[in-house]
This record gives structure tokens, sequence and C-alpha cells, in this order.
């Protein structure tokens, strides 16, 4: 083993810790703290670099025939003692002896090391110009690779403190007593920089502490001054960590020097986690006569250890420190857990890297600190210690250089066999690409040749980059002669606009499918074929299935569901008016007879049945209108909110006293645009249809508010636009629909009620209204537990007409007022010429638009135009729009039955245009005709 030799023999050169060659006799920074020969450098550089920027005072010595012999000395030394390390290198340790020291203590001290390699005694020293101190010197044995000790490390400590409260121990009086060892204890505390202080007294089994121990305790400050029993060391312990500490602190009174434990106390129901580092005094006859120590708060420390510790399982992420040159590594328990070790705090690197495979790098490397700073990454296999699997691991670190150029070795590791496993089969894959490429490529164009269905491909351009040979056999073309050219060359007319819009989504990354396009043959017809296309770097996919079949199939089914439809209409039609006409053509005749028979009495009723059953044959005419969406609408921005509010007595007196009615409108509801009179009809039907649905009774529930609606939620509709709605809700707690009847509800004429209660069309009219009005309609129901409608209105937007339109209750007698009267229906015109005249107006009477344009260009004047909408030839509007060019100012009043032009009236009138619904009533077209010569 090499040895060092004294400090004026030459020597070669040896590195200082940061690498650097140095003289044997000093190194660069001329110190002899800092001379090392190459042995000691690389087995205590690290251990000196950290205890010297711990500011611990530390020499090193070799053994002797004659003693140890200092070799090495730090700064921290001379700030101790006052010799500077030129002055104790070469050294024994005896020179640091005081006057009357007891010089067989280092004999002793020396039996310690050699039994137990490292030991601790207090021997009376001196500093530089003879100051004595009490110098606590602790010893640890440094051995070579052969385990022979090679340098003893030793650390001196001023604990002149304690010296003194020894010295105290005599004193007879308890009040100076605890007056001397509040005293040592407050040195104590201020020396090691710790929290809280004690001091047990062996033989008089008290305990003295200061007043942090007692705050953390939760002792009162002035009774552990004046001294407590031995026992109070107990009693804030937790209860698991009681018999523990009980043990430990045994140990330490019968004698053990050296006490360290950390345990837990419960104060005030708050659990703290303490560290508690003291050892025991003994006397000249070696017994226990005190036990001192500092107490120190960790909880936070240990907050934090355990969030380290969770994040590290959770994580699956063990941590390692290593200083390099020692054989022993911090661990975490991860790390072990991952290691397939019992977990602990540190570890030999020997049996870290006993678990790696031997063709891959250890774990730890670089043991010999000659590695370069900066991060350090590499994988590698191990073989777990507990259950022999072999497991993949990330080494991932940091190699750092400390003052003194020791290196320390910081990382994690991880594991990553599931990746391997991944790249492996990865690997796997990448090996047998060509052949997979291959047999795919091979089945591709066994399927590309073989498929009925029509493949193409379509490049950025618009033209068909491939075709498969399908499209011959479809078609008719070759396959050269549709590459290069674009699919709508072959597309119906009718269906180009549609293509092009497919094409443009697919290019925005939509997605196409199920779509129906007809495509011309080489005989010249068409054939309907369904894609589906997706688009892949810039190229559309596209597959083709010939449904041409299919569709003269789904024709046939249409044309039978229409002519099932039209028998279901035409017999509920047929029963109804029926009926209707039986009333209407029975009154009449009645009438007839009691006025011949002289018996005019009766005369009355049998006209007023008569009419009450060509009123309920208008109402169905309406209805059925409503459904078709062909009704005359006056639509107008409507206050949704004062109408359901006007209609509460009406709907209390329709759904009786057994149904609770609750109206819920939201206070800031818009205006939607709407006819009223159609909109409170729809309100009333569906509260009718609630009242039949609860026969024992039940809610009637009537809610509005504002609602948005996206077009995904209006996919179901075909006239509503995505916006902004007023929604009405009828909800009830009636019996509720099964599916099969649900699916049926708006259809015309399909009623649950029993014959004759019900005509079938009143949702068929909701249904309708909702449609023509741009809205939406929809209806939701459960078995047992209710029925669920809601009807969604579009939102008026801009100013409200607050115009007003009520007309008077008596028809206005005319002035002689001239009225163009046009009408092809003989029977009707006889009627408006009737009521005009009685009116007092002069009536014009024409049949044809051709009549009316004859007057309406000569110099007569004209008052009004009345003119059914429906006529042969020019229609009522064009007529009007005719008379307006020669006659600006001239009213109109259309009359109308049916007619798809004046189905919504806001974009059918212009100014000073107005019309009425067919059949009306002989007052209400008075009333109409003399509001509007009044204006």
């Amino acid at each position: 083993m090499q040895r060092w030799t004294r400090p004026d023999a030459a020597g070669p050169s040896v590195p200082d810790l940061q690498g650097r060659p140095a003289p044997a006799r000093l190194l660069a920074s001329d110190n002899p703290a800092m001379q090392m020969p190459d042995e000691l450098a690389r087995m205590a550089g690290p251990l000196l670099d950290m205890l010297t920027r711990a500011g611990v005072a530390v020499t090193v010595s070799v053994a002797e025939p004659a003693g140890d012999r200092i070799v090495f000395a730090n700064q921290g030394f001379t700030a101790l003692t006052g010799f500077s390390a030129e002055a104790a290198v070469g050294h024994g340790r005896d020179f640091l002896l005081a006057a009357g020291a007891d010089a067989s203590a280092l004999a002793r001290l020396d039996a310690m090391v050699g039994r137990n390699g490292s030991g601790m005694a207090d021997i009376l020293g001196q500093r530089r110009g003879g100051t004595p101190f009490r110098n606590r010197m602790s010893v640890t044995v440094i051995r070579d690779a052969d385990g022979a000790e090679a340098f003893r490390v030793t650390t001196h400590t001023d604990v002149a403190g304690a010296d003194e409260a020894t010295q105290a121990l005599a004193a007879p009086a308890p009040a100076a007593l605890s007056q001397e060892v509040q005293e040592r204890l407050r040195r104590t505390q201020v020396s090691a920089a710790a929290s809280g202080a004690w001091e047990w007294d062996i033989p008089a089994k008290t305990l003295v502490a200061d007043e942090r121990f007692a705050s953390l305790y939760g002792l009162d400050t002035a009774a552990v001054a004046a001294g407590l029993p031995g026992s109070t060391f107990f009693v804030p312990i937790h209860e698991e960590d009681r018999m523990r500490m009980r043990i430990a602190v045994a140990g330490a009174l019968q004698g053990a020097e050296v006490f360290a434990r950390d345990f837990r106390v419960v104060v005030n129901g708050e659990v703290r986690w303490v560290s508690a580092r003291g050892r025991t005094y003994l006397d000249a006859d070696e017994r226990p006569q005190r036990f001192t120590g500092v107490l120190t708060d960790i909880s936070e420390q240990r907050k934090v250890e355990e969030r380290l510790y969770v994040a590290q399982t959770a994580g699956g992420v063990g941590s390692f420190e290593y200083l390099c040159g020692y054989g022993t590594a911090d661990v975490s328990g991860e790390f072990c857990r991952l290691l397939g070790l019992r977990a602990a705090q540190t570890l030999p690197v020997r049996t870290i890297n006993s678990v790696v495979h031997p063709d891959d790098p250890a774990i730890i490397r670089n043991r010999d600190g000659q590695a370069e700073a900066g991060p350090a990454f590499h994988e590698c296999r191990i073989k777990r210690a507990d259950d022999g699997e072999e497991r993949w691991l990330a080494c991932r670190g940091e190699y750092r250089r400390g003052v003194n150029g020791a290196v320390i070795f910081v990382g994690v590791i991880y594991d990553i066999t599931t990746i391997k496993q991944s790249e492996a089969q990865l690997r796997l894959l990448t090996e047998k690409l060509e052949e997979h490429v291959e047999r795919r490529t091979q089945e591709r164009d066994r399927v590309w040749n073989l498929s009925r269905d029509l493949l193409t491909m379509i490049g950025p351009d618009g033209l068909q980059k491939a075709v498969n040979p399908a499209w011959t056999a479809l078609l008719g073309f070759e396959q050269a002669a549709l590459v290069a050219t674009p699919m709508e060359a072959l597309v119906h007319p009718e269906d180009a606009t549609a293509l092009r819009h497919h094409h443009s989504a697919l290019r925005q990354g939509d997605s196409a499918a199920d779509i129906d396009i007809r495509l011309r043959g080489r005989d010249g017809a068409y054939r309907w074929v369904n894609w589906t296309a997706v688009l892949a770097e810039e190229t559309i996919y596209g597959i083709g299935r010939d449904v041409t079949q299919r569709k003269l199939l789904e024709e046939q089914l249409r044309q039978s569901q229409k002519m099932e439809a039209v028998g279901q209409l035409t017999g509920g039609l047929a029963h109804d008016f029926n009926n209707m006409l039986t009333g209407i053509l029975g009154g009449i005749d009645m009438a007839r007879r009691r006025i011949s028979q002289g018996r005019l009495g009766d005369v009355d009723r049998y006209l007023n049945a008569a009419v009450t059953s060509g009123q309920r044959a208008a109402a169905l005419t309406h209805r059925l209108l409503a459904f078709s969406r062909r009704q005359t609408l006056n639509s107008r921005p409507l206050d949704v909110a004062a109408l359901v509010r006007s209609m509460e007595d009406l709907l209390r007196r329709a759904l009786g006293e057994s149904i609770r009615s609750v109206i819920d409108l939201a206070e800031d509801l818009w205006l939607a645009v709407a006819d009223e009179s159609q909109l409170e009809s729809a309100v009333l039907n569906l509260a009718i249809n609630a009242r039949d649905a609860m026969p024992d009774g039940g809610q009637l529930t009537i809610t509005a508010r504002n609602l948005h609606l996206t077009a995904a939620d209006l996919s179901a509709s075909d006239h509503a636009d995505s916006g902004d709605f007023v929604e009405i809700r009828v909800d009830d707690t009636g019996v509720g629909m099964p599916p099969e009847i649900l699916s049926r509800v708006f259809d015309p004429f399909f009623t649950t009620k029993p014959v004759g209660q019900g005509t079938g069309l009143g949702l068929s009219m909701i249904y309708g209204f909702a449609r023509q009005s741009r809205g939406h309609v929809w209806l939701a129901s459960t078995p047992g537990e209710g029925t669920s409608v809601r009807l969604c209105l579009p939102r008026h937007v801009g100013d409200v007409d607050q115009g007003d339109h009520a007309a008077p209750d008596e028809a206005t007698l005319g002035t002689g007022e001239t009225v163009l009267v046009v009408e092809d229906d003989p029977s009707v015109r006889l009627l408006v010429l009737q009521v005009l005249e009685e009116l007092g107006y002069q009536a014009v009477e024409t049949a044809d638009g051709k009549e009316a344009l004859t007057v309406l260009q000569s110099p007569r004047r004209l008052d009004l135009l009345v003119t059914d909408v429906g006529l042969p030839g020019l229609n009522g509007r064009q007529i009007a729009e005719i008379a307006r060019q020669g006659r600006p100012d001239l009213p109109v009043l259309f009359m109308t039955g049916y007619a798809k032009e004046a189905s919504e009236q806001g974009s059918f009138l212009d100014k000073g245009m107005e019309l009425i619904k067919k059949p009306f009533s002989v007052n209400d077209f008075g009333r109409r005709i003399g509001l509007i010569l009044k204006r």
C-alpha cells in the first residue's frame, strides 16, 4: 500500500480534487491543507470535499508505530484551533493536548477505533496561544481495496459548553442547577443551530429543557425549566412510536453514547415530526450521568419527502445519489422496488450493479470520478433480485463536480420494458415490411381488378388519375378514355351541382358517404351510383356501387306509400265532408220545407245548423292547408308571452278542475315571427290533447324561453335554419304514448281517440304551421310518464309596426264609392256584388283578368279593386300589378280559398294591399271593405 512521505520529501506531481496536477509539497493554491497524494485523493477526496463544504474542522492522519501522524488539515481546522495547515502537517495528534489533559484518552480512543472502525472522545485541547478548549474528536477509518486501514479522518468540535455543564452537576442547589443547566442548553442550542435542547439528569431522573423544547412538546416553559420527571419525555410521543422511543432512550440512559431518532409528537391534536439527536456523558467510572440533546421540527421536511415518495411511486421513478469513490449510494424506496430489492436508504454499488445484464452498462458507472460533468443517459437490462424477471431500465442523470473536485452522480431510473417490447415488435414489422408491402400490393391489385364496385382516384386538379375495370363493365367506357378526364363529364346535369359541393367539402376536410349520383353510360342511359369518398394526401379515393335497381324499388315504394296516403286522406275527407254536407244540405232542405209549409218558426234553427256545418267544413279545409303548409299565414312580430297569458282563462275552462295548469314564461322572451291566430289554435289544441291524456287529472305546464338552435339540432327539419328561436313547450303528466303511436302522431286523420271524438288533424295542423313558419316541432313521450311537445318559432329581428290593425265590429256603410270586382265563380261573385250594393257601394262586375283590364285601362273612377287570387289566365296578383301601373294608389283586397302564391302574406302583399280568406261571412267582408276605404 502506498504511504505518504513527509511534507519535505520529494515526490511526483499528484492531481488535486479538480484533477489538475500539483507538486507533492503544495498544490496550485500553495495550501498544505490540500496536500494529497494520489491514493488519498482517490479514496477520501469526496468525503473531505463534503466535510469542507459543511465547515467542519478536519485532519487526516496515518497510523505509525510512534503514533498517528497528521498528513492533511483543512481551513476549518485552522479556524477552530488557530494552527495553520503547515504547522499541523507532520505532527502527531498529541500536539493539540493542553496541559493537564488526560493523555491516556487518546489511547482509549485508538482502542475504540481499532475495535469498531470509528470512535469519539472529548479531550482537553489547546488553541494556538495556549487557550484550552474541550475538543470532541470523532475518528473514522478509511480502508483500501484490500480492507486494510489506509487513513484516519478526524473531525474536531469545541464542546466547552458541555464541559461546563458536567462541572455544574456537582452543585447541590436545585435552583442553581436549573439556572446553570438552562444556560448550558442555550449554548448547546446556539452551537448546534437546533430548534430546542434538553438535558436529562440520569441519577436524579429529572428532565430540564428550553423554551423551544417546551413548545414542541406542549409543556409549560417554567415547569420544564425547573425540571420535570424523566417520564415526561414520552408523554406527547405518538402511541405508534412510543415503545420504539422508550427502547432507544433506555439504551442511551444505560450508557449508549450516540442517540439519533425521528418520531412523531401529538400536541393539541396536531401531529408533527421531530428529529432528536443527543448523547450520553459518563463520569470517571464510566457510569452514565446525563443525557443531552437537541430536538428539531422536521414536519415540513417529512411532507416534502412524502410528496416525493408519492410522486416517485405513482410515476414508477426511482432516484439515487452517488458520491464517486464510495462503495454505497443513497437510494429511494422506488429505486429498490424497481430492482426487486428490499427498501433501504443506502445500497452498496456492487449490489446495485449485480442485477444488471453482463452485456449492458452498469446503472452506476464512472466510480473513479473521472467522468466529465454534464447529463448522462443509458439503458440496460436487469434481472430482478426477487423474482428473476428480466426488465429494461432507463438511467438518466447528471454528473456534478464539487468544490474539491469530487464527482456526484445524481439521477433516476424508470422501467421502459413496455417501450422496448414495442420497439422489438416494430423492428420485427420493419424487417417484414417489404414482404407485407408486396403481399398487400398484390391483394390490392387483385381487389382493384376483380371488384364489381367502381373505384376511382381523383387528383387535386379534379381529373381522374385511375379507374378500375368495373367502369367498363357498368358504363361501357374503356379505362383509357376515363383517365385524365373529370367525372363531372359523365354526371347528370341535375346532379352536377351536388357533385361539385361534395368535392369542395372533401377538400375542406369533411367526409362524404352515401351520396347518390347519376352517371351516363356509353349508350346514353343514366345509372344511379352510390358513392363513398375520402381525401388522403390531396387525392380523393372513391368507391361507387350501382344502385339503379334499388332506386327503382324505392320509387315504387314511394308511389305505393303516396297512394296509401292519398287513400287515407281521401277516405278521411270523404267521411268528414259527407257528415258536414249532410248538415248543410239537410238544414237547407228542412228550411225550404218549413218555408213552403208556412212554418217559419223553425227556419232559423235549420239554417243555423247548416251554417255550423259549413263553418266546420271551412275549419277542416284550413287544417288540411296547414298540414300541407299551404294555408295563408299572416306572420308578423308576435309577443308570445302576452298571447299565452291572454289564453289563461280559456285554457283553465278547457282543462277543467281536475287538471292544474302552470305557466312559466321567461321575463326576457324575444318576439317571434308567426300568425297569431294559428299559434293560439296550436296552443289550444295541445292543451286539449293533454287534457284528454289525463283522464284522472294531472298537471299541464306551458313554458316559453329563448333558444339558439344549431344546424345539428335542426337536422330533421327541412325548412328551419339555424339561429335564434322562441320555444313554446307544453308538458303533461298523462298516460304517454308508445313508440309505434309516437311515430304516426303527425299523420293526417290519425287519432287514438274514439270514433267521433277527434278528426286526427290537430297535431297535423301544428306540424304544418311550424314548418310553414320556418320553425320546428318536436314531440317526445314515454308511456306512463307523460308527453312533451316543443314548438320553436323563429325570432323577430328589427322594428315592430305599432299600427292598429283592428277592424270595426260592424260593417261600414259606403257613400257611393266604386268597387271593381274580379271573380270567376258566379255564386261568389253574386254574393260579393249583393253585399256591396246593400252597403251603399257601386260595384263593377268582371269574371276574369281580360274583362278587368278593360275597366282598369278606362278613365272610369275606381276606389277599390276586389279580386280573387286564383283566376284563369291572369291571376289576381298580376291584375293588381297592372292596375298599380296606371293607378298607383288604388287599394286592393285579395280573396283566396287557396293559392300557393298567397301562402305568406308578408311577401305576397305590397303597401295598400290586404287579403281575406274564403269562406268569409258577409259582415266580415263588409267590415274589411269599410276599413280599407276609410284609410
